[in-house]
């Protein structure tokens, strides 16, 4: 895992006035070129060299995986170092167990690219357009990410992930937050998560001041700079809902339990 407080402890491009908006527009815009050539060398050249070597599809899968985690790190620093944001993940090194489900609320769209980034070998319920866009398929066939396409199969395949040992991420929202909104969790993560989570861990996201949000394009940029903080909470045993409870009802109840936490805590963040 690597170790963030050695990152804050660097210095990012600092510019004042003026000549800082124009420079934080222009290293947003080169970020989101550069997350779309990273995409195609990983889907064009590593992963298929990756491929070649020795092992047997697990392996494979971990490579990938891994591949994916490194890129996204130094696509992290890439935004940190040139003054896009900064950033503190607390609680980092608590994440990647065996078996555990990582629920996350999802205030931007740059969320997954942070815990994926410090996550080695982590599964993610990912969205279905992922599938379709050229810079970004073949890198999530490879991982055998799992698919939001609304298919019956999908909450079992997540929860076969789990009980594979996996670590599985999940936003129960679905989308991005509307700003100003609390967020609005779906019971699907829930189920998942009593279905097959040897153990569920939140993390609680803020994005200070909000960007890359659904409801704003990629060169509004605010006036300062974008701070992203990550916060590891105590791990949730499922089975304290579902002892007692039908599926439906431990689901329905486990989902009220996360959304009034991530209300609590987010609110006093």
């Amino acid at each position: 895992m690597e170790d963030t407080s050695m990152d804050l402890a660097a210095n990012p491009v600092a510019r004042s006035g003026a000549s800082n908006c124009a420079w934080r527009l222009f290293a947003t815009g080169a970020s989101f070129v550069v997350f779309g050539l990273g995409g195609l060398i990983l889907r064009l050249i590593v992963l298929p060299v990756l491929g070649l070597l020795p092992g047997d599809a697990e392996t494979r899968r971990r490579r990938a995986r891994v591949a994916i985690s490194q890129a996204f790190y130094l696509h992290v620093q890439f935004m940190y170092r040139s003054g896009v944001l900064e950033y503190e993940f607390d609680g980092a090194e608590r994440l990647g167990r065996p078996g555990q489900m990582i629920i996350a609320n999802h205030p931007s769209l740059i969320d997954v690219v942070f815990l994926i980034a410090h996550i080695r070998n982590a599964n993610c319920i990912v969205k279905e357009s992922l599938w379709r866009n050229p810079c970004t398929r073949g890198p999530v066939c490879r991982a055998q990410y799992i698919s939001n396409n609304g298919s019956p199969d999908m909450l079992e395949k997540a929860a076969d992930a789990l009980r594979d040992n996996q670590t599985l991420i999940v936003f129960p929202e679905g989308t991005r937050t509307k700003p100003g909104q609390p967020p609005v969790f779906h019971r699907g993560a829930a189920a998942i998560a009593l279905r097959g989570a040897g153990v569920i861990t939140p993390v609680f996201i803020t994005v200070e001041p909000t960007t890359l949000t659904k409801a704003e394009p990629w060169y509004r940029i605010p006036e300062r700079r974008v701070r992203v903080t990550l916060r590891v909470g105590q791990d949730i045993a499922p089975e304290s809902f579902n002892a007692d409870a039908p599926l439906p009802i431990a689901s329905r109840r486990l989902n009220e339990h996360l959304h009034r936490l991530f209300l609590k805590e987010l609110g006093s963040s």
